[in-house]
């Protein structure tokens, strides 16, 4: 069994200028401003077109494509975001137990538990060790489906039947793209205080990135 924290990793990322002159060239239609552009115009077009709420024209910047390693609870809620496009690891052909696997199931770590439970991943249940009561029912759990998840396969189960005994916490990849407005809806959502905390910790470090890449269009984001 192998334990892990959650991250992302951004697959494209286009230069801020490309963003924001996108968005600009697309916008001047409107009001057939195109004489108006300059060097910096489409900064301060962009700056206001999110400060008026009209952010329909961020449409027309180019999508970002990120990945997320997380767990499954997350990923049902990231899927729920109708207007991307997603690509995520399917349980009903990947068989944890061969070895391109390592031959072992992977999951995701609450970040609610606050031990290293990773020095944990060679234990057996009930020789887990001395730690927090409530880490402990969650980590002889994980440990118990991966061994059902193992004898099921053994037993001549297919991976898409197997997979029913495993939990939310179970690692899965997910691809997600979407463009610039898209995103601001999704940080809109998934950093509130009322978001999930497993959202949370993906997103507000994913909205910092995108503050220091696009500021213009995500400053105002406050998680």
């Amino acid at each position: 069994m192998k334990l892990i924290k959650p991250y992302y990793e951004i697959l494209n990322e286009p230069d801020l200028r490309r963003v924001t002159k996108e968005i600009e060239l697309a916008a001047r239609t409107c009001y057939k401003s195109e004489d108006k552009i300059s060097e910096n115009s489409d900064k301060e077009l962009v700056q206001r077109l999110v400060s008026l709420g009209h952010e329909a024209m961020l449409e027309f910047g180019p999508s970002i494509i990120v990945k997320f390693i997380c767990d499954r609870g997350v990923s049902h809620e990231l899927v729920r975001h109708r207007l991307c496009d997603f690509a995520q690891e399917s349980t009903r052909y990947c068989n944890y137990s061969k070895d391109k696997f390592d031959n072992q199931v992977t999951f995701i770590i609450p970040c609610w538990i606050t031990e290293d439970v990773k020095d944990f991943t060679n234990f057996r249940a009930p020789y887990i060790g001395d730690i927090e009561h409530s880490a402990r029912i969650w980590l002889e759990s994980v440990f118990s489906a991966e061994e059902s998840y193992n004898k099921l396969i053994s037993e001549g189960w297919q991976p898409q039947q197997a997979r029913s005994v495993l939990p939310n916490s179970l690692k899965t990849e997910i691809v997600v793209k979407a463009n610039i407005r898209e995103w601001r809806h999704i940080f809109l959502q998934r950093t509130s205080p009322k978001a999930h905390p497993q959202m949370r910790e993906l997103m507000i470090p994913l909205l910092n990135h995108f503050k220091l890449w696009i500021p213009i269009i995500f400053d105002d984001i406050q998680p």
